[in-house]
């Protein structure tokens, strides 16, 4: 399933100032991150780390662009011209980004081409956003008329995690952008050579002083950014406890904050639909990125008389996976980010043992790997969804077969979760995969594929998160709506 490493992991460029304003400038310490390679455990590339006061004058930056600068007061076709401009500066850095991914994440390269393609999709859709919305229009009610004018809400604070930095921070910036509002970004330490070269582009697209902002830093620093009183919004991507943290924080001073958070999406396959129409997006759904991915296909629930026929299926596809060193184009898994999400999927593996499930393919370390933070696919059968392996999201290659007797038990299963992000369902009959799919209580759902649309709104229901990402439905959340009354 995977062979030696042979491979040397080549070092990143490194950085000595920070991004603050639209300018490099030196930082406020001397305090580096390391960035680890999680394929070789190497060290590939510093940054500086960056801390509180750095944070003061990013924010100082973004406020007194907001209240004096251009930005805001642009047209948004004059900022849409700028948009497209990093789009093209983006395409530039594109090989850079991708080498980054898959240096510092561990994605293999073909999967790191993929994920970078959601950011130049996100910087192309922010710069016609202005095309398909209506920033103002007049409007008139029974004894009067006006004008709704909807203006940037001001300066946001952008935290994402390390699982696709630079499409993540797109995805976020360019609506953000395009509503006039002004940025910090900060970044995860485990990924922040591709949001730096990020700023690169940003900067090269010649946004006016103090707009933008690009800080790697850690939690802490990323509280102390939550809590500042002239960030207007917070917009955070992370796990669902981390999250819960934000909204706290939002709470206290009433910011405006949008979360896309955990999930625990299930795929629901019909008794009408042959395997051979499943596994080509069903077999890959749940350990894309070694499983790294908030919406990916975690419980797979399957009639109860096909369960056996699923598992051979799902154990052949798992079998031709080939997990290795993520520069080898043939490599398909690469490793876990760091030795602490390893460790921590490897406790969910123990735990879903103990609880009484039962391991069909994988489970371990592969044993031809002995450098990197390297997991097998892992298969799970005889799961109850009371299981905390059923509920709990492992952030790792594994899934969890789900049996059920009936349409109307799976429909129970599916939404018996904390979560509501992701999920697909397969059926020949479409009009019984769509009726299922408008029982699913779930941001996105595919029907007989599966995959992120980033384009179009992407949220969660529940403890998936607040408010939606992409497309127009994404430009809205860094908007403030006034009414202008007349005489």
């Amino acid at each position: 399933m995977s062979d030696p490493m042979t491979t040397t992991t080549p070092r990143l460029k490194s950085y000595d100032k920070l991004f603050i304003g639209g300018k490099w400038v030196e930082p406020s310490s001397d305090k580096k991150i390391q960035v680890i390679s999680p394929s070789t455990e190497e060290l590939i590339a510093t940054v500086p780390e960056a801390r509180e006061a750095d944070v003061d004058a990013a924010v100082a930056a973004a406020r007194k662009a907001f209240d004096e600068g251009p930005w805001p007061r642009m047209s948004p076709a004059e900022r849409a011209t700028i948009l497209a401009r990093v789009g093209e500066e983006v395409g530039k850095r594109l090989e850079d980004m991708i080498t980054a991914f898959t240096e510092e994440i561990g994605a293999p390269t073909g999967l790191s081409r993929g994920f970078l393609g959601f950011a130049t999709q996100n910087w192309q859709d922010g710069a016609t956003l202005h095309e398909r919305f209506s920033f103002e229009e007049e409007r008139t009610w029974d004894g009067g008329h006006g004008k709704i004018v909807r203006e940037p809400v001001g300066v946001v604070a952008t935290i994402i995690p390390w699982n696709g930095p630079v499409g993540t921070a797109s995805l976020k910036i360019a609506p953000a952008l395009a509503a006039g509002c002004t940025v910090v970004l900060k970044p995860a330490p485990e990924g922040p050579i591709g949001t730096n070269l990020l700023a690169e582009a940003l900067e090269a697209a010649g946004l006016p002083e103090g707009v933008i902002s690009v800080l790697p830093a850690g939690r802490e620093v990323g509280e102390y950014l939550v809590r500042h009183p002239d960030v207007d919004k917070v917009t955070f991507t992370g796990s669902t406890a981390a999250g819960r943290r934000v909204m706290a924080l939002c709470a206290d001073r009433i910011a405006r904050v949008t979360l896309e958070l955990g999930g625990k999406s299930a795929g629901i396959i019909a008794d009408d639909i042959p395997l051979e129409d499943v596994m080509p997006s069903l077999g890959f759904a749940g350990i894309l990125n070694s499983g790294q991915v908030c919406a990916a296909i975690t419980r797979i629930l399957v009639p109860r008389e096909r369960q056996d026929e699923l598992l051979a299926a799902l154990k052949a596809s798992f079998a031709q996976v080939k997990v290795g060193d993520p520069h080898d184009p043939e490599t398909m898994l690469g490793p876990l980010v760091s030795e602490r999400q390893r460790d921590r999927v490897e406790e969910y593996i123990r735990l879903g043992r103990e609880e009484g499930a039962r391991v069909v393919f994988g489970g371990g370390r592969p044993e031809e790997r002995d450098k990197g933070w390297y997991i097998e696919p892992t298969i799970f059968a005889d799961v109850s969804n009371n299981m905390r392996i059923a509920q709990e999201e492992i952030f790792g290659p594994v899934v969890c077969v789900i049996p059920f007797d009936t349409i109307d038990e799976a429909v129970r299963i599916a939404n018996d979760s904390m979560y509501g992000l992701s999920g697909a369902v397969y059926a020949k009959n479409e009009k019984l995969a769509e009726g299922i799919a408008r029982r699913i209580r779930t941001g996105q759902i595919s029907i007989n594929s599966w995959g992120m649309c980033v384009v179009q709104p992407f949220g969660g229901f529940k403890q998936s998160g607040l408010g939606r990402e992409g497309g127009v439905e994404g430009l809205e959340p860094f908007l403030e709506t006034k009414l202008i009354q007349y005489a």
